[in-house]
């Protein structure tokens, strides 16, 4: 475990960021995604069980971005920007999808691909920007002691 730290501490601060806001993000596709396959057996319905597995999974994703990417503590406060930043990156996934879909002739799936890879660092950007605005070019808010919550 000591040597990944020492790599990542080599890397630059944004690099290292992203790296760990994919992390993240990977454990809340896991959450929405196992919330969603656990909540249909059980007799929700399909838009309902989509709805509450998002929001489970966006919980998750702010906390662990909170703590893990941007070295804060996650706050009420600033979950609805959270919520915002997410509400965003719908809009450019969805957006991008169909440009691609539509305009660029890609498959279904693929262009979906590309929302979603783009609607990522849409995603990172508005929280690194406005949700967890840097201390510094060199740290992530909150790297030399916890910030108080905003």
């Amino acid at each position: 475990m000591n040597r990944v730290r020492v790599i990542g501490d080599r890397l630059p601060p944004v690099l290292r960021r992203l790296i760990q806001y994919g992390l993240t993000a990977g454990v809340a596709a896991v959450v929405d995604v196992g919330g969603f396959a656990l909540l249909l057996p059980a007799g929700v319905p399909l838009v309902p069980a989509a709805t509450i597995s998002f929001l489970l999974a966006n919980v998750v994703n702010y906390r662990l971005t909170a703590s893990f990417v941007f070295g804060t503590a996650p706050s009420l406060r600033r979950y609805p920007k959270f919520l915002g930043a997410a509400a965003a990156g719908l809009v450019v996934n969805v957006g991008v999808t169909a440009l691609a879909a539509g305009m660029l002739g890609l498959a279904p799936v693929a262009a979906k691909v590309v929302g979603v890879g783009v609607a990522f660092f849409a995603n990172f950007a508005l929280n690194a920007l406005i949700v967890f605005p840097s201390t510094g070019p060199e740290e992530p808010s909150g790297a030399k002691g916890r910030t108080a919550p905003r």
